[in-house]
């Protein structure tokens, strides 16, 4: 496996430090990677700019921050506008339609999916907008498997949400693996 340098990028209440959070232990506890997690916010937590950068690799790793993502994810415009630039040349691009258009030319796959809106269509409650994103990103991907990210949804969320939670997560690898 080769080194994954992820940035998840968003606005406060998006779920994108949640995500990224779930998506380390996942890499790291069922995996057996290494991984590892920080993030960055503004000054209000709901609404204010999110940023969170994720590496996993089989190899020690030595520095925490991504600097030139091979894996950029943006849930809104303001994001995509900010570190759409940072993305390593061919890299994945992933964004939402809803919040997101893509307007300069990025060096990187782009993948528009409609996550939003098919959360909102399907399970009817935005709240798992963020594990959506996550099976999008696995489906494109197969970075890791979706049952470790199961893993630890069990361990993380309230029982009365994991059905919500799977079914989210199974739109979004459905959407990752049909872009």
């Amino acid at each position: 496996m080769e080194r994954s340098r992820i940035v998840f990028s968003g606005s406060g209440g998006q779920g994108v430090i949640t995500a990224a959070i779930i998506l380390a232990k996942a890499a790291a506890i069922f995996e057996g990677k290494n991984a590892i997690q920080s993030q960055s916010y503004g000054a209000a937590a709901r609404g204010g700019a999110t940023r969170t950068d994720i590496v996993i690799a089989d190899s020690e790793i030595n520095f925490p921050k991504v600097l030139q993502p091979n894996i950029l994810v943006s849930l809104t415009q303001e994001s995509y506008n900010k570190f759409s630039p940072i993305i390593r040349p061919g890299g994945l691009l992933l964004v939402d339609s809803k919040y997101v258009t893509i307007g300069k030319k990025v060096d990187a796959k782009h993948k528009v999916l409609p996550m939003f809106d098919t959360v909102l269509k399907e399970i009817g409650k935005p709240i798992v907008f963020n594990i959506c994103m996550l099976g999008a990103l696995i489906g494109i991907t197969k970075l890791i498997k979706p049952e470790s990210i199961l893993k630890v949804l069990e361990t993380t969320i309230p029982k009365d949400f994991m059905e919500m939670n799977k079914k989210a997560l199974e739109m979004g690898i459905k959407m990752g693996k049909k872009s």
